[in-house]
This record gives structure tokens, sequence and C-alpha cells, in this order.
């Protein structure tokens, strides 16, 4: 073994492409090795991390991707290695997360502390991490980590881990299809979680628990109405007719409860419209870009409607809808966003192709100053 060792160390020293991929050829050899025991012995452990380490340092970018696949599954692969292989890129670093059995708990931990979200998120799919892993994806917050966290059946997550996940779905839409389908979800935060979800995960929800639709349905309504200062709301979530000062409060408070509950939707706005009811819709739309409602009453007021198609395009509203949405908008606020047909024209190219969060960017940017 110590003369194989030798010759590894001799490559290693080599700067020759050739040797170089000898080298990587004979690491492959080594990762077959069925002596464990002598592998991790302090001796060969020792001239395995000079070996590696001189590879890792100064190996391509595919020499060290071929690498990291190879050890994933090795017992004896140096520690120090490992744990370099687990910071690399992450095309490098995701075979090392998903399985090496060399990454403890405190590894993991230092990844989740230290590393970019997407190793974050190899960590939190990682099977059977423990819970000081878990508690430091918690601590963190990251709403992507946080779901794929939800979405790792094996990890050690608790009900005291899971009543946080549920409670934190209320700000991270992502969260709450994962969290449905949770096996260990109990019947308590399945009530919690049915304030949050859609009209779909809501069937789901009851059908899987058997929960009261009715009584629960009636308690959200409650919350609505206590949202706007105990003035009772229609079968449609609707406040009645008051002042104007009034009801700009009233509709402040419920959009933000319809927002809370995941109720508050592209179609929600259109509907709005239709209702004849433009304040709501421009409230609405803010809410859901995360705009200032200002900047959406620019839009709408302005000679330009690609602004309030930007706008639209962020949130979901599809390019086939928005014509029938300018129009009504138009009909509302006499004939603004003006522009014509030729502003109709521009409006359409908004939407992309690209990504809402550029929609959302670009319409910010048009509106500065």
């Amino acid at each position: 073994m110590t003369a194989k060792t030798d010759a590894l160390l001799n490559l290693a020293r080599s700067r020759a492409p050739a040797d170089r991929e000898r080298l990587l050829l004979a690491v492959v050899d080594l990762c077959g090795a069925d002596d464990n025991a002598q592998m991790a012995s302090a001796s060969i452990q020792a001239q395995l991390h000079s070996i590696f380490m001189n590879l890792v340092v100064e190996a391509e970018w595919d020499i060290r991707r071929r690498l990291s696949e190879k050890l994933s599954a090795a017992v004896w692969a140096p520690s120090a290695l490992i744990n370099v292989l687990a910071l690399d890129d992450i095309e490098i670093a995701r075979p090392i997360i998903a399985s090496s059995p060399v990454l403890k708990d405190q590894d993991l931990v230092r990844l989740v502390l230290e590393a970019t979200i997407e190793h974050q998120i190899e960590v939190a799919r990682r099977p059977m991490i423990g819970k000081p892993v878990v508690a430091a994806i918690l601590q963190q917050n990251e709403p992507a980590v946080l779901t794929a966290l939800a979405g790792n059946d094996t990890a050690e997550v608790g009900p005291e881990e899971l009543t946080v996940l549920v409670r934190a779905s209320e700000r991270i839409a992502a969260l709450r299809s994962v969290l449905a389908r949770h096996p260990d979800l109990s019947d308590g935060l399945a009530r919690e979680l049915y304030v949050w979800v859609g009209q779909a995960l809501r069937q789901s929800l009851i059908g899987r628990f058997n929960l009261d639709a009715e009584a629960l349905d009636a308690a959200l309504g409650l919350s609505v109405q206590e949202a706007l200062g105990g003035v009772p709301v229609d079968a449609e979530g609707r406040p009645p007719a008051a002042r104007a000062g009034e009801r700009d409060e009233m509709e402040q408070r419920l959009v933000a409860k319809l927002n809370m509950s995941g109720q508050l939707s592209p179609g929600y706005l259109l509907r709005a419209l239709k209702d004849r009811n433009l304040s709501l819709f421009i409230m609405g739309l803010a809410t859901l870009g995360r705009f200032e409602p200002e900047q959406v009453e620019r839009a709408v007021n302005s000679d330009h409607p690609e602004l309030l198609a930007l706008a639209c395009a962020s949130v979901g509203i599809d390019r086939s809808v928005f014509p029938t949405l300018l129009a009504l908008v138009r009909d509302l606020n006499a004939g603004k966003p003006g522009g014509g047909s030729e502003g109709a024209r521009r409006a359409h190219g908004a939407f992309g192709p690209f990504d809402p969060d550029v929609a959302g960017a670009a319409f910010r940017y048009a509106l500065i100053g």
C-alpha cells in the first residue's frame, strides 16, 4: 500500500496533464478499495490527505467534479478534503453534501451558516439530517431552504420544528403545498395551514384530516371581518360602501388580510376591476408586487400602459388577460393609461420573455423619480 501511495505522491507532484489524468485514474482505483480499516489508519490518511489536497488545489473543474462523485460514498475519504469539496462550486459539492458519510452534523451546520443558498438547499435535502442541522436551517430562515427542509421526510423534524415551518408558510407561499403533504402534519397544524393555502390545497387538507370546512371558513370570514374593524363583508369578502377615507382604510386592511391568507391573487385583481373598484385593484396589485401604491397609481394615470403591463407581469397576470384588464382600467379611469393602440402594442411586449422578478425590477426602475 505504501509503495502505491508513494507512486501517487510522485504523480501529484507532476504538472504534466497526462500525469494528472493518470493520478485521477489511480484515485478512482483507490475509491474502490475494500479494506476500509487500513484506509482509515493514521499513516494512510496522512498520505491520502497530501495526495488529494495537491490534486484539488490545482485540478481543473471537471477533475474535481469526477473526484467528488467517486468520493461521495467513501467512508475513508479524508475529512479535510471532503469539507473542501463540499464548499466548492455547487455542481462539485452536490454529491458530497447529498451522501458523504464523512460529513458530520458540525460540518453541515457550517455549510448552512457559511455557504451559498444552493449549498444550504442541498444540506436541507440530505437524508437523515439531525436536530442541530435542522435548527441551523430554521435559524437562517431562508425561504428556499425552508421549503427544501419541509420536503425532506427523513429529516429530524419534530412537532416544534414543523410548527415553525407552518407558521413560516404565512409569508412563504412555496411552503404551503409541501407542508400539506408532510407525513407528520398534525390535525392542529393542518387547521392552522388551512388559513394560508388556496382552495385546491384546502380540499386536500379536508379530505386527509376530515376537517370541518364550514367551521373553518366561518372562522376565516370572521378574521377578515375583524381585520376590517368589525365591519361585515359579503359572501365574496368585500366590504360595504363607505365614505372615501373609510373605504381606503377598509380596503387596506382587507387586502392585507387576503394576502396573509393566500387569497389575494391575479384573479382577485381582475374581479375587483369587474366590480368597478379601481382603488382595490391598485392596492391589491401594489401588495402582490411589493410596490408602493403611489407607483401603481402613477402607472395607471400615465400615457404608458407598458408600465402597468410590467407590474401585472411581475405578479403572474397572463399576457392574454392583459388586454381585458387594460380595457377595464381605462373604462374606470377616464381612458388612462393612455397611449391608444400603439401603447397597447408596447404593453404586449412588456410580458417578456423574462422572469416575473425582472418585470418587477423594470417597473420599479421606470418609476424612479
